[in-house]
């Protein structure tokens, strides 16, 4: 048998701990929002944040554990546990301060070695993630830690996290405030709210209309498929600003007067995408964007909010419309649906739709035919030092979220690499005999759209 590189990373793992508030904290029985209630964001997201050595001689592992302790007197309920109670079918936070389960590990490899996780494999990312099974009958430990030292003096922090409770932002604001009191802060600098009742709304009880039935959708004949790919697509600065130069004479006879590398981008991913998986070009396709209201509400959020504050925008097409027509249609159609999304009246019907499909627990079936896109590129996820300057790179490691296949992710750019200053990364899930296709229609951001 082939000895391969994830077979050659000894890991050295010490027992795992629980880390408890350093100071008593309340016990409540907390609930959540509509957004949070969402079955489809049950699930612990993984995130690895990587760090160069510096001169320092101080143990990064118990300087995070202690930033980790005082961290969790502010962010209590995720020192609780998570549950899905059967008599209301709603999420609730039990605040008992149990604490969170943390594993200290070393290796004698290098970052360098790997790369500093540049484009490293899932298989080797999850080496470096806490698996930690917590179910009971009390429900799940929303949070976990692994931090990881490296042979080098360098070290990665990877995080789970329950979507259930935290989106990109939340999750950035508590990675942040560890890292603040892990520095020597006294207090964070942005003290965390609950205020989940803000985001709380009564179901639609309207007949639901749908702008396509489940039997227009188009089919890949790749789907459904075990053998999936997970691959990283660098796009440079001069190659977005080209695309978005390209798609501006068109959109603005539509009427726009600007175009975003998200609209642009992602209007082009979304296209390549779907040609990748040749999927019937009679059927619809559906491009889902995840849009921030925290400052939508009137007033807005408290800026301390960690919940899920973010709301759908949705573009729906005929694949050939979409893989033959113009891509500054497509971006246009983006940029519009954005607009639509961020009206204050779209904001109630959406969360009333919402609750109505927690109450009867739909999920979204991975089909292909929906690209799910959410944009990590100014969250702050890189921005976070610990007393060892910024992370050279931020890895999530693929959730099963929509399947895997649906989901797109805009990353920023790997931080040791120069030439990708205000570049994207792209992050995709495909079946492999769809992956070579797609890398094609990459490459041609380098020359002509």
């Amino acid at each position: 048998m082939a000895t391969t590189l994830n077979d050659l990373i000894p890991i050295e793992k010490e027992n795992i701990i629980m880390v408890k508030p350093s100071q008593p904290t309340p016990s409540p029985l907390l609930s959540l929002s509509t957004i949070d209630n969402d079955p489809n964001l049950e699930l612990i997201c993984q995130t690895i944040y990587v760090y160069k050595s510096n001169e320092t001689k101080l143990d990064p592992t118990s300087i995070i554990k202690q930033g980790l302790e005082k961290s969790l007197v502010e962010f209590y309920p995720l020192a609780g546990r998570l549950k899905r109670y059967s008599e209301d079918n709603k999420l609730k936070v039990k605040c008992n301060g149990e604490g969170v389960p943390f594993l200290s590990a070393t290796t004698t490899c290098t970052l360098s070695s790997l790369n500093y996780f540049y484009d490293v494999s899932v298989d080797i990312a999850k080496k470096f993630v806490l698996q930690f099974e917590s179910q009971s009958e009390d429900g799940i430990h929303p949070l976990m830690f692994q931090v990881t030292r490296f042979s080098c003096g360098g070290f990665t922090v990877g995080m789970g996290l329950s979507h259930s409770i935290c989106d990109g932002f939340g999750a950035s604001q508590f990675f942040r405030g560890v890292a603040e009191l892990a520095a020597g802060k006294l207090e964070l600098s942005v003290k965390p709210v609950w205020e989940r009742e803000r985001l709380l709304a009564n179901p639609n009880e309207e007949p639901l209309h749908f702008p396509y039935s489940k039997d227009s959708l188009a089919c890949s004949p790749h789907l459904p498929c075990n053998d999936l790919l997970h691959a990283s697509f660098d796009v440079k600065a001069d190659s977005i600003q080209k695309l978005k130069l390209e798609l501006s004479s068109d959109t603005i006879k539509l009427g726009s007067d600007t175009i975003t590398t998200l609209e642009a981008l992602g209007g082009f991913v979304w296209r390549a995408r779907i040609r990748a998986l040749e999927m019937n070009s009679d059927g619809k396709v559906q491009f889902s964007l995840a849009i921030g209201m925290r400052n939508l509400l009137d007033p807005a959020l408290n800026k301390g909010y960690y919940g899920n504050a973010f709301i759908g925008s949705h573009v729906f097409m005929d694949g050939k419309e979409l893989c033959e027509g113009p891509l500054s249609r497509v971006a246009w159609l983006i940029k519009e649906s954005k607009r639509r999304a961020m009206r204050k009246e779209y904001l109630g019907p959406y969360l009333g739709m919402m609750e109505r499909f927690n109450q009867e627990n739909k999920k979204v079936e991975a089909s292909g035919a929906a690209t799910v896109l959410t944009d990590w590129r100014h969250m702050g996820l890189s921005g976070v030092d610990f007393g060892w300057n910024n992370s050279v790179n931020v890895v999530p490691v693929p959730w099963r979220m929509f399947g895997h296949v649906d989901l797109v992710v805009f990353m920023p750019p790997f931080g040791l690499d120069p030439a990708m200053k205000g570049g994207v990364r792209v992050l995709v899930c495909l079946p492999r005999v769809a992956m070579a296709k797609f890398k094609e229609e990459m490459a041609t951001l380098s020359t002509v759209v």
